[in-house]
């Protein structure tokens, strides 16, 4: 067993390089290449141009819609994670598999399958089409139908997140809290909550970029309405068709540029969390 990691570590120079070189290729030609590419088109025409394309009143009402769709949805997935986490976490109760499986069904549903069944349940022909008909409640082809559809293909990223994180944590320092007379509340938010608060943003930065970043059900819910129920990610994706590449450009940019806000702060919880439980390991090394 001594000689595994010493062999690991020393493998020939040339397939190091090798390996590295690949791989920044890779990152090259598929990350940072397109990325480069969007900036340049949307700023072929000039900063005026890049500006009036991002202020003329269809792309400021996708971003608004975006931004409020992402937060209406972000907070609730981010009570349902937290409580499904604990409650996976910390209990066994009947039906916790299957609880697990409908965490985990967004991933294995794709995201146009998952608008379309929101479209037969809310739509006017649905099942429940004719009843909200009746009371002048519109869903689909509105707002309340694109947070719907967001909420669904999201909310597994906070609970994901934090289940494993919270059994590996065990039940110790709660059962110590309640023995020391604290009630369920105090428990949660004074020890279970500090525990979990970096892997929380964590997951919270994720659902948030997937959130403004989600085209495929939003765009079966929406109906395409500009001014109104486009999302920047739709909103792109008109201009591109109408041959508008400047302005499709430009607003792929300023999602490219929230993606990359996205990426930033995931490495900055990331590094805190790696250096707090270095912290905990070796705290002689960090004083």
């Amino acid at each position: 067993m001594s000689r595994q990691p010493h062999a690991s570590i020393s493998e020939p120079t040339w397939i190091r390089h090798t390996l590295i070189t690949i791989a920044l290729i890779f990152l090259g030609i598929f990350l940072v290449l397109p990325l480069i590419v969007v900036f340049l088109e949307a700023l072929r025409g000039g900063v005026m141009t890049y500006f009036a394309a991002l202020t003329e009143p269809d792309a400021v009402s996708a971003i608004q819609l975006t931004l409020l769709t992402a937060a209406i949805a972000v907070p609730l997935n981010l009570v349902f994670g937290v409580s499904a986490a604990w409650a996976i976490a910390k209990f066994d109760f009947v039906g916790k598999s299957f609880l697990i499986t409908l965490i985990d069904l967004p991933f294995a549903v794709s995201p146009v399958i998952s608008g379309l069944i929101f479209v037969l349940l809310f739509g006017l022909h649905g099942l429940l089409g004719e009843w909200l008909a009746t009371h002048d409640i519109q869903i689909i082809f509105a707002v309340p139908g694109i947070v719907l559809a967001t909420i669904f293909v999201t909310f597994p990223f906070v609970a994901r997140e934090l289940i494993p994180l919270l059994q590996a944590q065990g039940n110790e320092e709660e059962e110590a809290a309640l023995v020391l007379g604290a009630n369920g509340w105090q428990t949660f938010w004074r020890v279970t909550l500090p525990n979990i608060k970096w892997g929380l943003l964590y997951g919270v930065i994720l659902c948030n970029a997937r959130a403004m970043g989600e085209f495929g059900a939003v765009s079966v819910v929406s109906g395409h309405i500009r001014g109104l129920t486009n999302t920047m990610p739709l909103h792109v994706e008109i201009l591109y068709n109408e041959y508008n590449f400047i302005a499709s450009f430009a607003v792929a940019s300023l999602l490219a540029l929230l993606a990359l806000l996205t990426l930033v702060l995931k490495t900055i919880v990331e590094w805190k969390v790696q250096r707090l439980e270095q912290q905990a390991e070796f705290p002689q090394l960090l004083d």
